[in-house]
């Protein structure tokens, strides 16, 4: 089962006086690329929360925010004036809005909030580790979801390049008996004699080359292992997309050595499928 890289996941959690939302988008990534946004009094458990995501999530650019709203009386907290101006100000640069709207969003924003706490209460911050987890498992059912999508196109690819790997395979004798033919009329043409013995020898080397046999079994080979990969318990772009290269390679050989309009035209097709399996691989985890 594959696991797409992008995903949202959100969670809420109420507490007496505050309510503290975690939200996280995921996108393809060759790497694992979390970006952090929380306010500044939650900075010292970044480290644990960033682990918490990467345990999860893998690979992909992530995006982590966590919001606080006050919500009742928070008697060792004031709001931080110049920042929530500041927040006001930039806000109403980029969209009209009355001050109360302003307002409502920039205290939604890191820093608004000033506090003579050192520490974060205990209670607090298992239920943020708490709507992390929540966050987290419902962003992996996002990939999922995703994931089974990007399975069934690749299904249909796949599909779709066996059944032209099958009309390769019937072509082919048509193929080297229409090759044999051109080049045994392009020798008559000629007009000279010829040892029979050493033409026969000549024609089968130089159809030799144009043998696509071991291309046509290693393309089956490959397009077996995608399949088996795919239908893995991991998911495992990196390793699908390796594969797809080397499903590249015998495609282009065939078509180099093909010869015959008709089979570089299946080429063509196989090429197209291949190109579509390839950009949704960017999105696979």
């Amino acid at each position: 089962m594959i696991q797409s890289m992008t995903g949202f996941g959100k969670h809420v959690v109420q507490l007496p006086s505050k309510k503290i939302t975690i939200e996280l988008k995921s996108l393809n990534s060759k790497n694992l690329d979390i970006n952090a946004r929380l306010p500044q009094f939650y900075r010292e458990k970044e480290l644990e929360l960033r682990k918490m995501i990467a345990s999860a999530l893998n690979r992909g650019k992530i995006d982590f925010s966590l919001y606080v709203e006050i919500t009742g009386e928070e008697t060792t907290a004031e709001v931080n004036k110049g920042v929530v101006r500041n927040y006001m100000d930039q806000l109403a640069d980029i969209a009209k809005g009355d001050d109360i709207k302003l307002l409502e969003m920039a205290l939604r924003m890191p820093d608004t909030l000033k506090t003579d706490k050192d520490d974060i209460d205990e209670e607090e911050y298992n239920a943020i580790k708490q709507a992390m987890d929540e966050a987290l498992s419902k962003i992996v059912e996002f990939r999922n979801e995703e994931g089974k999508v990007l399975e069934e196109d690749f299904v249909t690819r796949l599909n779709n390049l066996n059944e032209l790997l099958e009309k390769v395979n019937k072509m082919d004798p048509e193929r080297l008996a229409t090759v044999r033919e051109r080049l045994e009329k392009a020798v008559a043409d000629l007009k000279v004699e010829l040892d029979a013995n050493r033409f026969e020898q000549e024609l089968i080397y130089y159809l030799e080359k144009y043998d696509i046999t071991e291309e046509k079994v290693r393309l089956a080979n490959h397009l077996k292992y995608f399949e088996t990969t795919l239908n893995s318990g991991d998911s495992n772009g990196k390793k699908l997309g390796f594969i797809s290269q080397e499903i590249g390679r015998e495609i282009n050989t065939i078509g180099s050595k093909a010869n015959y309009a008709p089979m570089q035209q299946l080429v063509v097709q196989m090429k197209d499928e291949l190109e579509k399996i390839k950009e949704q691989m960017l999105n696979v985890l």
